[in-house]
C-alpha cells in the first residue's frame, strides 16, 4: 500500500520539524509512506523548519499557500497532490502520536475496513490528565455532544467525529466536492462518508492535548456551533 500523509501547517515552528520527521520515518510492513506538508501561509519560522526537514527527508513534499486559508483548504490542497492509495491527516503539533498510525492501518491491510478514525474518546473523562482544566473538559464535552449528534443524524455510532486522525481512500476523497475551509472539514467529511453508506471503524489512540497557550487553534465556543450547523446542513444537502 502507498500511504500519503497530509500535514496541514499554520504557525507550528516549535513542532513541525519533529512531526514530519516522525511520520516520514515510520516503518510499517507493506506500506510506502510519502509526506505532504501544506504550509498554510505561516507567519513564523515554519517555512524555515520545513526547509530544514526537506534537507533530511527524501519522502517529504512541501506545498505553500501565499495566505492563510484554513485547515480545510490546506487538507484539500494536500488531497489534490496525494498519489497514495490511502490518505491520512496528521496535525502539525505533537498532540497525536504517529506510532498509533500502524494501528489505524491494520483493519485496512487485513481488508476489514476502508474508513478508519482514531478515537480519543472511547473512555470517561480523565480529570488528572486529558480533562485536567475547564477548557479541556469543555472540548471533551463539546466533542462528545457533536459525536452523539453525528450518530443520531447519520445512523452509525461514532465516538470522536472531531478526531484529527482520519485514514481514508484517496479515490473516495478525490471524487468529493468539499466546501470546508477551516475546522468544519471534520464534520463535513464525516457527514459525507456516512451519508454515502460507508462504515467508519474507530481505533483507540493516545494523545497529549495542548491548550491555547500551547498553540491550540480550535476554539470550542466558536467552532462548536459551526460544526453542529455543518452536520445538520449535510444531512439535508450534498
Amino acid at each position: 500500500m502507498n500511504l500519503s500523509i497530509i500535514v496541514p501547517v499554520y504557525n507550528e515552528e516549535q513542532t513541525v520539524f519533529q512531526v514530519v520527521k516522525n511520520v516520514a520515518s515510520l516503518s510499517i510492513p507493506e506500506v510506502n509512506i510519502a509526506v505532504i506538508a501544506v504550509d498554510d501561509g505561516s507567519k513564523d519560522t515554519t517555512k524555515k523548519e520545513l526547509e530544514k526537514a526537506k534537507a533530511e527527508i527524501k519522502n517529504l513534499e512541501i506545498i505553500r499557500h501565499a495566505v492563510n486559508k484554513g485547515k480545510g483548504a490546506a487538507v484539500q490542497t494536500g488531497i489534490k497532490a496525494a498519489k497514495g492509495d490511502y490518505i491520512l491527516i496528521q496535525d502539525a503539533d505533537l498532540e497525536y502520536n504517529p506510532s498509533d498510525i500502524k494501528f489505524l492501518l491494520e483493519p485496512v491491510l487485513d481488508g476489514t475496513a476502508k474508513f478508519v478514525y482514531g478515537t480519543r474518546l472511547r473512555r470517561m473523562p480523565n480529570f488528572l490528565r486529558d480533562e485536567r482544566t475547564p477548557t479541556f473538559f469543555l472540548h471533551y464535552m463539546g466533542n462528545r455532544i457533536l459525536s452523539l449528534v453525528t450518530s443520531l443524524l447519520y445512523g452509525q455510532w461514532v465516538t470522536d467525529m472531531e478526531t484529527g486522525y482520519k485514514l481514508l481512500p484517496r479515490d473516495f476523497l478525490s471524487k468529493l466536492h468539499l466546501h470546508a475551509r477551516s475546522f468544519d472539514f471534520e464534520p463535513e467529511i464525516t457527514a459525507k462518508i456516512l451519508k454515502k453508506g460507508h462504515r467508519i471503524i474507530e481505533i483507540p489512540i493516545t494523545t497529549n492535548p495542548r491548550d491555547h497557550e500551547g498553540g491550540k487553534k480550535l476554539v470550542a465556543l466558536k467552532d462548536g456551533p459551526v460544526a453542529l450547523w455543518t452536520l445538520l446542513k449535510y444531512r439535508i444537502v450534498d
